[in-house]
């Protein structure tokens, strides 16, 4: 009975704990920069009532150059695993300004992956890796997603990934 009530207490006591996302970022050495506004005719986010639909994100750097370069001809897979991790601090970056607070979140849903590669590249999943390890590491168990990984045979302004990014957030 002792045990059942201690865990029952912890259940209890642990959903009420706020999670407190910018906290962790800042555990994890992470610091979110501005999203520029889209040069095209597209937005960054739309919200379908409470999900988030991210528009396809790259590897932007704080000095606002882009990481370039084709995986498998110019960049490693550590390499192009980085510059999926920098994409998915982009995402985190444009899906804060687009509904306030991370804690919002209530589920990274879906994560599309397109890796600017050679053709006989096949370790797309190993270099989205990169994108989908940043997601556990600030969300836990909400980070966890569905997911797609493949190649391309170039993308814009020569970027080795670009992600787009699915997430359910909680009711207002």
């Amino acid at each position: 009975m002792k045990k059942t009530l201690t865990i029952i207490i912890l259940l209890i006591t642990g959903s009420l704990v706020a999670q407190n996302i910018d906290q962790k970022l800042v555990e994890l050495g992470i610091e979110l920069p501005k999203i520029p506004e889209p040069l095209a005719n597209y937005v960054n986010a739309v919200r379908v009532d409470n999900t988030i639909y991210l528009s396809g994100k790259g590897p932007r750097k704080a000095d606002g150059t882009f990481i370039t370069g084709k995986v498998g001809q110019d960049m490693t897979i550590k390499e192009a695993q980085q510059a999926a991790r920098l994409t998915g601090i982009n995402q985190l970056a444009a899906l804060k300004e687009f509904i306030g607070n991370l804690d919002k979140v209530k589920r990274i849903v879906k994560v599309f992956g397109m890796v600017n590669c050679t053709t006989d590249f096949k370790q797309q999943p190993a270099v989205i890796n990169g994108f989908s390890d940043l997601m556990v590491e600030v969300f836990g168990e909400k980070g966890r997603h569905a997911r797609s990984a493949v190649g391309m045979s170039s993308l814009p302004a020569g970027i080795p990934v670009e992600i787009e990014m699915i997430v359910e957030i909680e009711e207002e």
